[in-house]
């Protein structure tokens, strides 16, 4: 019998640790989203971890700005930013105050609330695709920057939380570059995702923008 996955939320020690450890231990987790019309959860399957003023590919590497401000906060709460004019991208905060690391989530499995999902991700072939992705995850959990700030280890009436899950063994665990990050940020391989798991996004390697003229 398939033991069903712990709904603890996980506590703000949880996320009070190095980057590169609460990376990986994300994976397995469920995010709890609250909406209007009902629950949506989603099981994590890749994310990437960005490592603040060590990071070159970190919103936060040249430090404190209006558009990260929520990075250098308490660990646990969700970094939303807007990007490419059109999405949305969600992160957990982690370290201490001040230290603005995160971890985005780059994709997972809808496990509730897949009708809710499917009604914001129209063009989704198949549930697989619902969040395949850190921009399709947010638009298929009706996030975007009103969440920014909230806290995702607390319990009761939240718009969104952070449960424990089903931990997944480490050696279904891999680790490879980050999508998409230009320059001296691209050497790291801080992307995490469970092996063979269909809701994983293909990588893709940053292709810098051709100039006009």
């Amino acid at each position: 019998m398939i033991a069903s996955p712990d709904r603890t939320p996980l506590p703000r020690e949880f996320f009070d640790r190095p980057v590169l450890e609460v990376a990986p231990d994300l994976l397995g987790r469920l995010v709890v989203r609250a909406t209007p019309d009902g629950p949506i959860t989603l099981r994590l399957t890749e994310v990437e971890a960005y490592d603040g003023p060590n990071d070159p590919g970190s919103h936060a590497y040249r430090g404190r700005t209006a558009r990260n401000g929520v990075m250098f906060g308490p660990p646990g709460h969700v970094y939303v930013y807007f990007t490419y004019g059109m999405w949305f991208c969600m992160n957990l905060v982690c370290g201490p105050e001040n230290r603005a690391s995160g971890v985005l989530l780059r994709a997972g499995e809808i496990v509730e609330g897949a009708e809710l999902a499917r009604t914001r991700r129209l063009s989704a072939r198949n549930d697989k695709e619902l969040a395949k992705g850190p921009a399709r995850l947010a638009t298929a959990l009706d996030v975007d920057r009103s969440l920014d700030g909230t806290d995702a280890c607390a319990s009761g009436d939240t718009p969104l939380r952070v449960v424990a899950g089903s931990v997944v063994p480490a050696d279904q665990v891999r680790n490879g570059p980050r999508t998409g990050v230009p320059g001296d940020g691209a050497v790291h391989p801080w992307r995490f995702w469970v092996a063979d798991d269909p809701t994983v996004s293909p990588y893709r390697a940053h292709v810098p923008k051709r100039r006009r003229g």
